[in-house]
């Protein structure tokens, strides 16, 4: 069963644009491995962290929107947690029907 994810994504401000979409790409070949669909990937661009991370003190946002099993975000989960370019991550669901109707809102603004 396809269940409402939202996963945001702090990379390294360092990386040029081509490794920062091969990341993102990665990202939905896992899910589609999974037979998971993207439904928008937000590039919300460089931001001040709240504390610095590995001597970084800004990082580069992405949030990710996608329907997939559990199983892909444990493998998600696991190819982020072993990227040395990822800062860090975090994964929210949506289950209850008032979250998954805010859920397909913000994905439809991307």
């Amino acid at each position: 069963m396809l269940r409402h994810y939202e996963t945001m994504i702090i990379l390294k401000p360092t990386l040029t644009d081509e490794e920062k979409e091969k990341i993102i790409e990665n990202v939905k070949k896992v899910i589609a491995n999974f037979n998971g669909e993207v439904v928008a990937v937000d590039n919300i661009g460089v931001r001040e962290l709240a504390y610095p991370i590995e001597k970084f003190e800004r990082g580069h946002y992405y949030i990710i929107y996608y329907k997939a099993p559990a199983d892909a975000v444990v493998e998600l989960e696991r190819q982020l947690r072993y990227n040395e370019d990822v800062l860090r991550f975090m994964t929210v669901k949506y289950e209850t029907k008032k979250d998954i109707k805010r859920w397909e809102e913000m994905a439809k603004n991307v």
